[in-house]
């Protein structure tokens, strides 16, 4: 049976102990045929040198400053892989999950992203027992008949070719949301994303980012940009005038002027997704469901 290569691509900033012990976790994973890239931001805290001490395998990408999602677009642009493995830089997979993985993309030829089972890493040694079988025959896809889902970017593995073709993670997104534009795209070219309970990935979910205004701030301004480039005219319109009103409001409810600032700014600088505006297919659309609201939960 072949084993083609398959590249795991992560990036990091300023986050040395998770970057290294995901990559414990990355090295600890039974497949015969891995490249493992990690795209580094411009860290301060010695992230770089201790990759290259400690994992000199690793092919190391190191940015000139911090160019938020764009990285990812580096690592996958040098990605030999026939699948890409995407992870945060505070995630790794289960040891057996790459393996079933490319069974899953073997088996179905218009399966075009798995999105990883993503758990807490905290819970571990809680689930871990259950997931050690090598071999899981039974079907573990969940299907859902009524909604299309993204996935996860802190576990889940693309066609490397199909990335290609849709264009990669929006860069000018930077942060948040690209997730669910790049998933709008690809299955606006007929592939399927599934999500399959036995691919499981490891993550350290933290409650840090909710005292920063980088998260309320690029989920906001990014939705705005995400309704802009991929629904039709007349649901565009209807989705930016809730967003509007959230906006208003939830500044008032959570005394904020934070979501109306990042409103201003997806308007003033609407320019950056000009020619990127690709309405996609109507069944898509109305079946993918976006949280939109999760803009306006950080300071409850």
């Amino acid at each position: 049976m072949s084993t083609p290569l398959v590249s795991i691509v992560t990036i990091c900033w300023n986050r040395r102990k998770d970057i290294l012990e995901s990559l414990k976790g990355i090295y600890e994973v039974e497949y015969d045929n891995l490249e493992v890239i990690v795209v580094d931001n411009c860290s301060t805290d010695g992230t770089c040198e201790e990759i290259r001490k400690q994992y000199p395998k690793v092919k190391l990408i190191e940015m000139f400053k911090n160019i938020g999602i764009e990285a990812y677009n580096i690592g996958f642009k040098n990605a030999q892989g026939e699948y890409i493995v995407i992870l945060d830089d505070d995630s790794f997979p289960h040891k057996y999950s790459v393996k079933r993985m490319v069974e899953k993309f073997k088996q179905d030829e218009k399966l075009g992203m798995v999105a990883f089972d993503v758990r807490n890493y905290y819970n571990y040694d809680e689930v871990k027992a259950s997931e050690d079988e090598e071999d899981i025959n039974e079907d573990t896809s969940a299907k859902a008949k009524d909604y299309l889902m993204a996935f996860n970017g802190a576990g889940a593995a693309v066609r490397r070719e199909l990335l290609e073709r849709v264009g990669f993670y929006p860069e000018e997104f930077f942060l948040y949301w690209n997730e669910q534009d790049t998933a709008f795209r690809i299955l606006d070219t007929g592939y399927k994303i599934e999500f399959f309970s036995d691919v499981v990935s490891y993550h350290k979910y933290s409650p840090k980012n909710r005292a920063s205004w980088r998260a309320p701030f690029y989920y906001t301004r990014n939705a705005f940009w995400l309704i802009w480039k991929n629904y039709p005219m007349n649901a565009a319109v209807r989705l930016t005038i809730n967003m509007v009103y959230d906006c208003f409001y939830y500044s008032m409810e959570q005394k904020t002027f934070i979501y109306i600032k990042a409103m201003f700014n997806a308007i003033f600088n609407a320019n950056k997704i000009k020619g990127k505006r690709k309405v996609v297919g109507e069944y898509i659309w109305k079946n993918f469901r976006i949280p939109f609201n999760v803009s306006f939960t950080f300071f409850k």
